[in-house]
């Protein structure tokens, strides 16, 4: 059965749907949220993060940089409508946040995970690693943007997400697993050597 959107804000709708669950019909309610992107870049041993001021905390804090898929949910609507995989526009918008927010443009990027939000809550989060990139020179920041760069070796940006000055947790746990792995593959390597 199609779903029904029974609320739309400017940037989250609440959808219902019916749903068989035995020889019961349920109504599933969850709220959905345009998808946004997120950006690992690493280069000689070091990654990138953006100190930023977020409002909604009232403080700064630091960040993998990054921004939204789509502008809108009514694009985000008719994208999701066409059937398509979204790991496309997804990238797309990684390239341009990479430009816009850091300056650089990527060489080399990976998909590296997507986060899903929860099952009530549909707003993932998808994060590529960029390995390579030309240096663009400054950042093109939005209205009311204000974010630095600012490049950090592995183990100051581990302690960043594990202290909580990363306060968005998914962004910290898949920089912590991007670390892990990254350390993982080099005592792999060095291991065959």
């Amino acid at each position: 059965e199609p779903e029904k959107v029974v609320y739309q804000g400017l940037i989250v709708e609440v959808v219902q749907q019916k749903m068989q669950e035995g020889d019961k019909q349920k109504v599933y309610e969850f709220a959905r949220r345009s998808p946004g992107t997120r950006l690992i870049i690493v280069k000689d041993g070091k990654i990138l993060l953006t100190k930023e001021f977020r409002p909604e905390l009232k403080n700064w804090d630091f960040r993998l940089p990054g921004g939204k898929v789509f502008d809108s949910l009514a694009e985000y609507n008719a994208f999701l409508a066409t059937g398509q995989d979204i790991l496309n526009p997804a990238r797309e918008a990684a390239i341009r946040e990479a430009k816009e927010e850091v300056g650089i443009a990527p060489t080399q990027i990976t998909h590296f995970a997507t986060s899903a939000c929860g099952a009530t809550m549909r707003w993932d989060l998808y994060y590529f690693l960029i390995s390579s990139f030309n240096t663009l020179g400054s950042q093109k920041l939005g209205q009311g943007e204000n974010i630095e760069t600012n490049w950090f070796s592995l183990e100051e940006a581990k302690s960043l997400a594990l202290s909580g000055q990363m306060s968005e947790d998914r962004s910290a746990a898949v920089l912590l697993r991007y670390l892990h792995t990254r350390k993982e593959r080099q005592s792999y390597e060095k291991q065959q050597a």
